[in-house]
């Protein structure tokens, strides 16, 4: 019998990987959901205004770097890993027919072969897509977004028939990280639906009627890829975009190749279960993450009342329902995208954790607080939280938030995904000043702050008018360990929110999969239960002086972007 300091081959331990924008993160989690250690490796990134640009090889390199440094710090051996799952961004890679990368940038630089989520270069594509009368438009908020697959497809078709004419796949990134991983290339649902207009309810329809669990791609409009310029990706069977399609968690071909295996650290044969979106696969890692109630359990839709803000780089607020609602400006409903056979809702901000790194990273006092925040060992947002308390205590002010009363942020600096869905939208900072002190900066993270939960409480108005019926917030990401990024967003938006027991929640979303793979689990929805437990609860505060204040600052908040309107409007007409 194995000593309690030694790995006992007993274990069933899940591994999830998640490759974010800047660095691939690899977390081993144990049968009850817990985090028994996790690595990250970063991964180079090439940015040139409004493109954005990355390397698969580099990326799967990191990969591997992640998952073998997390199993030494977790003191897991790769014996005991019983099933892997992938999460990534939906960024787009081109292979070709010997998987090797095939450019997508206008260097020419073949390891340039992933064109990032953030990248804006297919704005007049995705506006153009957006004229067609295709059924596919209703079910992503009416329109495509420029971070979509379809507008970045066209791009290059456009820009760069040379590689397009070379590319033999392509992928979304988790679904590429799965493919290397396993030699199978079927897709997920979650990516397909989400990022790429298929229909995961006629997939769903076509199992139904086949009476069998077939996996054929049978959701894809032909009509829609012909009427936008891209008839070309239905050939053979859509062979180029998908030609088998799973739900989340479905296991791949014989499981992780003797190749991939060597490269990972780990034993051939492992079960990999079919991919997620990062974000969603913080939905999955975070959704059931609630205190039981017998209430709870008497509820079995209480699900739908949650809506999980993913708060990263970007933020995505994810709300499922047994219906399917169309929510102008907001993307879905993507049915099975996330937790199956419920209808998902997803909104989004392109820019919040970027955002505040954006507006401290460029403010005059920016170099002198992170030395001030190096010396005490300490992050720069723990500094700055530092600095909002004491400047509350000498303005004898009786609650954080009015510190801003003179000023707001409207967060739109890489244009409103929802629910405005302008991607043309721009950032506004009102009520500068010549004040460059770090008291003055701490006063524009705070507002910045807000500004970001403004826009959240807009969406989930909006998404409340059009039939969710939202009354808890749960948050994970980075952001989410910043206790006034969380106590301002259950102020304004006047819900709880709950925070999971494991902050890795992205990690374990992706480690589910993993468990699902090995059917261990009958569903997604059993492993999300097993594995999901709730951490701290966060309340709004319930001073009416604080709800009346952020009621104020909210109709300025929604002023400033009708304020942007006319201003377009008006310069155009000067332009004309």
């Amino acid at each position: 019998m194995a000593s309690p300091a030694e790995p006992s081959s007993s274990r069933s331990i899940f591994l999830g990987v998640d490759v974010g924008t800047g660095s691939a993160r690899a977390g081993l989690f144990d049968e009850e959901g817990k985090l028994l250690g996790s690595s990250s490796s970063p991964i180079q990134i090439w940015k040139d205004g409004a493109f954005v640009e990355q390397s698969s090889t580099d990326i799967w390199l990191a990969v591997c770097v992640a998952v073998k440094a997390a199993c030494s710090k977790a003191k897991v051996a790769p014996t005991e890993v019983k099933g892997l799952g992938f999460a990534a961004t939906c960024s787009l890679v081109a292979v070709d027919s010997d998987s090797s990368p095939v450019s997508v940038s206008r260097s020419g630089d073949s390891r340039r072969n992933v064109i990032v989520w953030m990248d804006h270069r297919a704005v007049e594509q995705a506006e153009r897509i957006n004229t067609c009368n295709s059924p596919v438009l209703e079910y992503c908020g009416g329109a495509v977004s420029p971070e979509m697959q379809p507008p970045k497809l066209l791009w290059v078709k456009e820009n760069l028939q040379e590689y397009w004419s070379m590319v033999f796949r392509w992928m979304d990134l988790s679904d590429w990280l799965s493919y290397r991983a396993t030699g199978d290339d079927t897709r997920s649902l979650c990516t397909t639906v989400c990022k790429w207009t298929y229909l995961g309810h006629a997939h769903m329809q076509y199992i139904n009627d086949k009476k069998s669990r077939d996996m054929e791609a049978c959701g894809w409009d032909d009509e829609f890829w012909e009427e936008i310029g891209l008839g070309d990706l239905v050939e053979g069977h859509h062979a180029k975009i998908g030609r088998s399609v799973a739900f989340p968690g479905h296991p791949l071909g014989s499981g992780l190749t003797p190749t991939a295996a060597k490269e990972l650290g780990l034993v051939p044969g492992i079960p990999v279960g079919t991919s997620l979106i990062d974000a969603h696969a913080g939905g999955v890692g975070v959704i059931e993450s609630v205190p039981s109630s017998e209430a709870e359990e008497q509820d079995k839709e209480a699900i739908c009342n949650r809506m999980v803000l993913v708060c990263g780089t970007s933020t995505c607020h994810m709300a499922v329902s047994r219906s399917k609602l169309f929510i102008p400006g907001v993307w879905g409903p993507f049915w099975s995208a996330m937790v199956p056979e419920y209808w998902l809702t997803e909104g989004g901000q392109s820019a919040t954790g970027a955002l505040l790194d954006h507006v401290i990273e460029n403010h005059a006092a920016s170099v002198r607080l992170a030395n001030r925040a190096a010396s005490q060992k300490i992050s720069v947002f723990e500094l700055l939280n530092k600095l909002l308390d004491t400047i509350m205590v000498e303005q004898n002010q009786s609650f954080l938030g009015a510190l801003t009363e003179d000023l707001h942020v409207l967060p739109d600096f890489h244009g409103n995904r929802s629910p405005i869905a302008d991607p043309k939208a721009k950032g506004v900072i009102y009520g500068l000043s010549l004040d460059t002190s770090d008291k003055q900066l701490a006063l524009l993270y705070l507002a910045t702050v807000q500004g970001i939960a403004y826009g959240t409480r807009h969406i989930v108005e909006h998404c409340n008018a059009h039939g969710h019926k939202i009354n808890t917030l749960l948050a994970c990401g980075g952001l989410s360990k910043n206790p006034i990024f969380i106590q301002e967003h259950a102020d304004i938006i006047g819900c709880p929110i709950i925070l999971p027991r494991e902050s890795e929640s992205v990690l374990l979303g992706a480690a589910i999969l993993g468990a699902v793979a090995t059917k261990k689990y009958d569903s997604l929805r059993e492993a999300m239960k097993s594995l999901n437990a709730a951490g701290q609860v966060i309340h709004p505060s319930n001073d009416p002086k604080v709800k009346k204040y952020h009621d104020a600052k909210y109709k300025i908040f929604r002023g400033l972007y009708e304020q942007q309107l006319s201003n377009r409007s008006t310069m155009a007409q000067a332009l004309a």
